[in-house]
């Protein structure tokens, strides 16, 4: 035998190296089967698609294009725009000028409000054809003071009854309610009465919530002096307090009210001119009536 032959008989055999290739990145596994395109179509899908590419296509960026993708929700976004528009404008023209008070304008209106037989001068101040600002001017009607008065006047009327261990949620609530709805239902009814007489007046609604509010200021006085002396303290200063807001109402609708019929130089006797004054009697008389029936009931 050849000597090579005898080398290579008593050599054992070392086994083969073999390379592996190694995977580079971005390249597929040489054992896979199949290619593993999950994490390409996971970067498909969050970068954007040509016009021709398999993803979805991208949504146009026009307000054209996105308001008829949803026209319902769009519409219902502007309606709401305008409708807080709408609310910041009346805010600030209106209601912001009615709280436009301070402590001294309230003293001064509390002291107008029981004692209006001292007060002489009751025209609303004007600047620029614009009236001013209810803390220069006492005669200006303000909404602070109606709802301050009537947050305390429910306050009041449930410490009224529970002093009489009467006291309920629901009953609480039904006061609140009755005093709202009387509340609404005398605004409804001057405005159809100015309307029914023809009066262009400059009295606005807001200054009829704010005329009518006053009264419950009264209110509060006659149940408080009721649950402190009883009965006859309750009728004394309520009676007080409803001879004073029918003076305060007649002095300050008469200048609303009869302010076109002075203007114009209808006589004080004409038919149209009777009925306005009758509008405002009826008005300042119902004031008291509307106090004792929100009030009599919670002094025993």
């Amino acid at each position: 035998m050849h000597p090579a032959g005898l080398a290579a008989a008593g050599t054992p055999r070392q086994p083969s190296k073999r390379r592996i290739p190694v995977s580079q990145p971005g390249m597929a596994d040489p054992h896979q089967l199949f290619d593993d395109t999950s994490s390409a179509q996971s970067r498909a899908y969050g970068a954007p698609q040509g016009p021709s590419g398999l993803g979805y296509p991208t949504a146009s960026a026009s307000p054209q294009a996105a308001f008829l993708s949803d026209p319902v929700s769009n519409m219902a976004m502007a309606y709401g725009s305008s409708l807080a528009a709408q609310g910041k404008e009346l805010v600030d023209k209106n209601l912001k000028y009615y709280f436009a008070v301070d402590t001294l304008y309230v003293g001064k209106k509390l002291g107008l409000l029981f004692f209006p037989y001292l007060h002489q001068d009751w025209e609303v101040q004007y600047q620029q054809d614009t009236p001013v600002a209810p803390r220069f001017d006492v005669n200006a009607p303000d909404l602070y003071i109606p709802a301050m008065a009537f947050i305390t006047y429910i306050l009041v009327a449930g410490l009224a009854l529970g002093t009489q261990d009467r006291f309920s949620p629901d009953l609480l609530g039904l006061q609140a309610s009755s005093a709202l709805a009387w509340l609404t239902l005398e605004v409804l009814a001057i405005l159809f009465s100015l309307y029914l007489v023809t009066v262009n007046t400059d009295l606005t609604t807001i200054d009829l919530v704010a005329f009518l509010g006053y009264k419950y200021v009264g209110m509060i006085g006659g149940v408080l002096m009721g649950l402190l002396f009883g009965k006859i303290g309750y009728y004394l200063v309520l009676g007080w307090c409803c001879i004073s807001i029918f003076v305060f109402m007649i002095r300050t609708l008469r200048l609303k009210i009869l302010a076109e019929a002075a203007a114009e130089g209808v006589p004080v006797r004409g038919a149209r001119n009777q009925l306005r004054m009758y509008l405002t009697m009826a008005v300042a008389a119902a004031q008291p009536l509307l106090m004792y029936w929100l009030t009599f009931h919670l002094v025993r």
